[in-house]
């Protein structure tokens, strides 16, 4: 037998030696050490040595062994290491690198954070609600008639169970007030759905940032104070601002605030950018309704109520023309911000 391993340790390695691609290494493992091979056929040989040559014969049984196994896994190592060579043979490692593409956040994101910051220096703390409301919270507790346009379905996006895609983040105001008594100051951005025609300055759905305060003594100079601060704030100090009475049914008195700048293809004109006003007594009625409390009692409380669109507010500042930009994802587009 020993004559025998020292036969098969020779042939087995000028074997894999041999051995030109990892088929090929595979078939002399088989062929030695596989359950058919010719080592795994001297280990069962070894039942029949005499007791006194079995350490012997077994040590040099397991080196043969260890040799073919450790060959075997040489010749697998330097193949790889051949193909990887002459995968990369033709690379010219001298080239420049192709730098990798960062991302950023989106335009909207982007204006949408610098807000927050503004308004939480000022007090507000932020809100959410959910998407998918109730008429209730949308329509009916901002003391909008039944007969009111917006309720419509051909400006509201109904559900099939009676509920419907919120038209404004105004919600989110009532059911904070719902939640909380006051003194409350928050702001609520969050996505608004409306059925408007889609086209340069429309979207079905757009971002919307809104914000209420309700507290003793609440004023029309503190929301003029406000927006004002915020707005100079967003678009400088020396920006020009001015309020003109509108009506909204949950807000008395009124206003819309515009901005003299350039945009949507114009020269320099006013341009509308938010809706504001003191809250209607009868919204707070109709919360404390739904509180069963007298909490917010319309002759202690005031407040003021605000919302603008933050899709608008970014094609002013930036002098994008179509609204349809920002959804495009175009990164031509999207990497300018």
């Amino acid at each position: 037998m020993d004559s025998q391993l020292e036969q098969l340790r020779a042939a087995s390695l000028a074997e894999i030696a041999a051995a030109g691609d990892e088929g090929a290494v595979e078939t002399v493992r088989v062929k030695y050490l596989g359950r058919s091979g010719s080592i795994s056929g001297l280990s069962e040989a070894m039942k029949t040595v005499s007791k006194e040559d079995k350490p012997r014969l077994g040590k040099l049984l397991n080196e043969t062994r260890n040799a073919v196994t450790a060959a075997l896994d040489e010749r697998k190592t330097a193949l790889a290491a051949a193909a990887d060579a002459l995968a990369f043979a033709d690379v010219d490692v001298t080239l420049p690198g192709t730098a990798p593409q960062l991302g950023s956040l989106h335009p909207i994101t982007q204006l949408q954070d610098r807000a927050i910051q503004i308004f939480r220096r000022m007090g507000f703390a932020l809100a959410d609600g959910p998407d998918i409301e109730d008429e209730w919270h949308c329509f009916d507790a901002l003391n909008t008639p039944a007969d009111h346009p917006a309720r419509n379905e051909q400006d509201t996006f109904y559900l099939p169970d009676g509920r419907l895609l919120r038209t404004h983040t105004s919600t989110v105001q009532i059911r904070t007030m719902e939640k909380a008594a006051p003194p409350v100051r928050i702001i609520a951005p969050g996505a608004a759905y409306r059925r408007d025609e889609i086209d340069a300055t429309h979207l079905a759905q757009f971002t919307q940032m809104e914000g209420l305060y309700v507290d003793e003594g609440v004023s029309v100079a503190d929301l003029k104070g406000t927006l004002e601060f915020f707005f100079r704030e967003l678009f400088g100090s020396d920006a020009k601002f001015r309020f003109r009475p509108h009506f909204f049914p949950f807000t008395e008195p009124s206003f819309e605030v515009d901005i003299k700048a350039g945009a949507f293809g114009g020269g320099e004109r006013w341009l509308e950018i938010a809706g504001c006003g003191m809250v209607d007594p009868a919204v707070f009625e109709q919360v404390n309704g739904r509180r069963r409390d007298t909490a917010y009692d319309p002759e202690k409380y005031t407040g003021f109520a605000f919302g603008f669109g933050l899709d608008r507010l970014a094609m002013i500042m930036s002098g994008v023309p179509d609204i349809r930009a920002f959804t495009d994802n175009d990164q031509r587009f999207l990497a300018q911000f």
